[in-house]
């Protein structure tokens, strides 16, 4: 089956907003379908952010927030971000993915991101690590804490965003000469006996996660170096490291998972968020893992679209999916968690992401992470179900996403017939 199906005459699928539309618009007309012109409202904010900083010095606290670039690679841009004249522990709000969850809109987080100056330097992933270290730039990305941070700029910064459907947004960027920190980074114990030992990069990950240290730490420890072997370490980009993070943790929760038995009823569960939403029906059978992306029109990646688009993406116990993408392991490390920690079962499941017009700009896959976390957390809606009864209950809020999974169940044929007819 194909994994990326067009729906209802759509004519491309994940198509930027253009340029051209951009300079008809000039954020007058909305021509590009979105509720609000995500543009123009970050450079207001950026313009008042201009007018705090004080010549080309930057100082506040970093929340932290340190990013590895993959432009260039091996020589890539290295970039920190501050919100100018914000500091301690209200600095971290602009950095936080589990603390915004359910608690920031998404004019919120993009608010935040807009207000934050991004200094980069150029480093090389391998032979720059010494210079790293002696700055503690690589302490600060793991600091439990916000770090005061000056950032010395080569230039006053020009207001741009920088979207990605992995990082978090970026803003007011500039070339860096120096970077000073003001007040010590504070590290998990845990993190500092693991990078000082001398692991693979594999274990490292997993020995923390065990420890009890979130994956957001876990992705940028690997991204700056502290994880793996010690003569072999390096830079790893963000967006490598984030999606190396999340499969490291799932293949290990699926090793365990084979050759336990199966849940022997079907669950439903649910989650909103950001314009998107999540239902996550998990039922009896070996595992296997089908995620179905149901795209509005007007959405970031779907302007010039006149339909929904569908994308499918499948899994069985072998760990390879159709095709890789970020959002389809963000979701899966969730529901292997789950599994694993959890229900101490294996499963088969079907993830159903609806996003809605109202997400007209993407903040990262974090969310996805956190969204299916907290609906299999807190948001069963359904007990012992089958797919028809969950394919019923999906339609009284979205026709579109129980079409979606119906059209699919429809289309795989060799699917047993107990998942039509389980029912206890």
């Amino acid at each position: 089956m194909s994994t990326v199906v067009l729906v209802e005459g759509c004519a491309m699928l994940a198509q930027r907003v253009t340029a051209a539309l951009c300079a008809r618009c000039k954020g007058r007309k909305l021509l590009c379908g979105l509720p609000r012109c995500p543009l123009l409202q970050r450079f207001y904010t950026q313009i008042q952010v201009l007018r705090t900083i004080d010549g080309k010095l930057v100082e506040g606290s970093t929340p932290p927030t340190i990013i590895v670039g993959e432009r260039g690679y091996p020589r890539v841009p290295l970039l920190i971000a501050v919100p100018p004249s914000v500091w301690g522990e209200e600095a971290k709000t602009y950095d936080d993915p589990i603390g915004w969850w359910g608690q920031k809109s998404l004019d919120d987080i993009l608010k935040l991101r807009s207000s934050m100056v991004t200094g980069f330097v150029s480093v090389h992933v391998s032979s720059d690590i010494p210079k790293i270290k002696r700055k503690e730039l690589d302490i600060v990305a793991v600091s439990l804490r916000p770090v005061d941070t000056e950032v010395h700029l080569l230039k006053k910064p020009i207001p741009k965003v920088i979207f990605s459907d992995k990082l978090k947004p970026l803003s007011l960027l500039a070339p860096a000469h120096d970077i000073r920190l003001g007040s010590n980074p504070k590290i998990d114990r845990a993190l500092e006996k693991v990078s000082n030992d001398d692991l693979d990069a594999t274990t490292a990950i997993l020995e923390l996660y065990k420890r009890g240290v979130d994956v957001y730490t876990i992705q940028r420890a690997l991204s700056i170096g502290l994880l793996g072997h010690r003569l072999r370490r390096r830079l790893v980009p963000t967006r490598w490291a984030i999606t190396a993070v999340d499969r490291a943790l799932s293949r290990y929760f699926l090793s365990r998972l084979y050759g336990m038995d199966s849940i022997d009823s079907g669950r439903l569960y649910f989650a909103e968020y950001l314009g998107n939403r999540f239902w996550i029906y998990i039922c009896p059978g070996k595992y296997e893992i089908v995620w179905i992306e149901i795209w509005h029109p007007s959405t970031f990646y779907t302007a010039e679209c006149k339909r929904p688009v569908i994308v499918y993406n499948v899994e069985k116990m072998s760990g390879t999916p159709d095709y890789m993408d970020g959002g389809f392991e963000a979701a899966k490390f969730s529901v292997l968690e789950f599994l694993y920690n959890v229900l101490r079962r294996q499963a088969r499941v079907y993830i159903v992401r609806e996003i809605l017009p109202y997400y007209y700009a993407p903040v990262g896959n974090w969310h996805i992470r956190e969204s299916v976390r907290h609906a299999l957390r807190y948001g069963e809606i359904a007990k012992n179900v089958n797919i028809n009864e969950v394919i019923e209950i999906i339609s009284s809020t979205s026709q579109y996403a129980s079409r979606a999974l119906l059209e699919y169940i429809t289309s795989k044929r060799s699917l047993p017939l107990d998942i039509f007819l389980f029912k206890r």
